[in-house]
């Protein structure tokens, strides 16, 4: 790999493999509205869909160092998810999947579809400590114009670029398409691969009509590099609530199922959660199966220790259709939490022997799913108490997905493939839901910024 400063810019063709349809294709979205058909049926649920090989390609060839910045205009979140750096990455037309605090920048990444689009408030508020912001969604509408956040930097790095490589874009939406075309002032290269010929043809050094995963596929197999297996780890919180009866004999408790991006969040990949009671016969199993999947119980205040299991049931597009957790219930030691709280004037506290570091407990999980690749391991990466409202909260973290990518089968040789005439399935800001198309203009011509 003799490229100094490689830059890659990304388009919706990158995304059709993993069951998301284009727009300017054959069959894209757009296509199939001007002649008047239905839209594709999506083959998995959009918050479901997993990166292809050349997604986590890239992340390969950054971790290697070999890419240098990574351009895309495509919204459906799968860059992000496959891993890739956000130091390095620029999000041209946003982030279905992403929220950001317009007071202090921070962003949050959702595991659900944000409600909005166009730069809208959305329904939650910033975390941060001392902000509180109402968050806004991050894709863009028509009127919109590209923001200096994403744009400067790429810019940037495509000037500074001796090679961009476009992958799976039509590059016919200004000023996006032209930002290739920052590297030939300083004497880089333009390399296109696309199905269908692209505006930008006559100023690329090579042009492949080709599929991008065929191709990727066989350049990580001539650079002797591995395309990295994809896990999808998901989070979800149990909260446990407690209250004592006015005459001291009971506890009033409440074991809810939540998001860990907020109570009223939707959870979309649990179905249906069973929960039974191994080690009490006299206390009633349970399915929740209607959000928000709570439970109300009462249980004598002198009951012993006992532990409540829980067996979450995935939804469609999880490689795995459930697994199993327990989690441990003492009533009196809760109360003594409580009473300390209160008297060190805390709201919450985090059992030391209990809270580890998330980032390192995930890390792990990882590495667990891909040395034994089994869907459905989980870990717990928090639990505190909080004293207002009186409530216990286990963060769990679980693997749901594991795809592995081979590199030798269908590996496509770049060198007889120049000039090709096949066409490629394109369009803008791959990743957009139906929702989301009917919410927009559906006038190409009009997106010009």
């Amino acid at each position: 790999m003799q490229s100094k400063h490689l830059v890659v810019f990304t388009g919706a063709g990158i995304s059709t493999s993993c069951g998301i349809p284009d727009f300017r294709g054959p069959k894209g979205i757009w296509t199939l509205q001007r002649q008047g058909k239905a839209l594709p049926e999506a083959s998995l649920p959009f918050h479901r869909a997993t990166p292809s090989i050349t997604h986590m390609a890239l992340v390969e060839l950054e971790i290697a160092g070999i890419l240098k910045f990574l351009i895309s205009q495509n919204v459906d979140g799968l860059h992000l998810r496959s891993g890739i750096s956000r130091e390095i990455f620029a999000e041209l037309h946003g982030n279905s999947f992403m929220e950001q605090c317009p007071s202090c920048g921070a962003e949050y990444m959702r595991d659900f579809e944000i409600e909005t689009i166009g730069l809208k408030e959305t329904a939650r508020r910033c975390s941060k400590a001392g902000c509180g912001s109402k968050l806004r969604d991050t894709v863009l509408d028509w009127e919109d114009a590209l923001p200096p956040k994403e744009m400067d930097p790429a810019e940037k790095h495509c000037k500074m670029a001796d090679l961009v490589l476009c992958l799976g874009t039509s590059l016919q939406i200004t000023p996006a398409c032209n930002l290739p075309l920052k590297c030939l002032k300083g004497g880089g290269k333009i390399v296109i691969v696309n199905l269908q010929k692209t505006p930008k043809d006559k100023k690329a050094s090579l042009v492949i009509h080709g599929r991008a995963d065929k191709v990727i596929a066989g350049v990580m197999n001539s650079l002797n590099m591995r395309i990295p297996p994809f896990v999808r780890i998901d989070l979800f919180q149990v909260l446990l609530s407690q209250a004592l009866s006015l005459d001291k004999k009971y506890v009033n408790w409440t074991l809810r199922i939540a998001s860990v991006h907020g109570k009223q969040a939707p959870l979309p990949f649990v179905k249906s959660v069973e929960i039974a009671f191994p080690e009490s016969l006299n206390m009633k199993e349970a399915v929740l199966d209607k959000h928000p999947l709570y439970l109300k119980r009462r249980t004598v205040r002198t009951t012993k220790p006992f532990d409540i299991s829980l067996k979450l049931y995935f939804s469609a597009g999880c490689k795995c259709s459930y697994t199993q957790i327990k989690i441990p219930v003492n009533f009196e030691v809760r109360i003594y939490l409580f009473i300390l709280c209160f008297v060190l004037g805390s709201k919450a506290i985090s059992t030391d022997f209990l809270k580890e570091d998330e980032d390192s407990i995930i890390q792990n999980l990882k590495y667990k799913a891909i040395e034994d690749p089994c869907c459905g391991q989980t870990a717990v990466i928090e639990r505190r108490t909080v004293l207002v409202p009186k409530s216990d909260i286990f963060v769990h973290a679980i693997v749901t997905n594991i795809t592995e990518y081979g590199t030798s089968s269908g590996a496509l040789d770049i060198s007889s493939h120049d000039n090709g005439s096949l066409k490629r399935r394109n369009g803008l800001d791959s990743g957009i839901s139906w929702k989301q198309t009917k919410a927009r203009n559906h006038n190409s011509r009009r997106h010009r910024r």
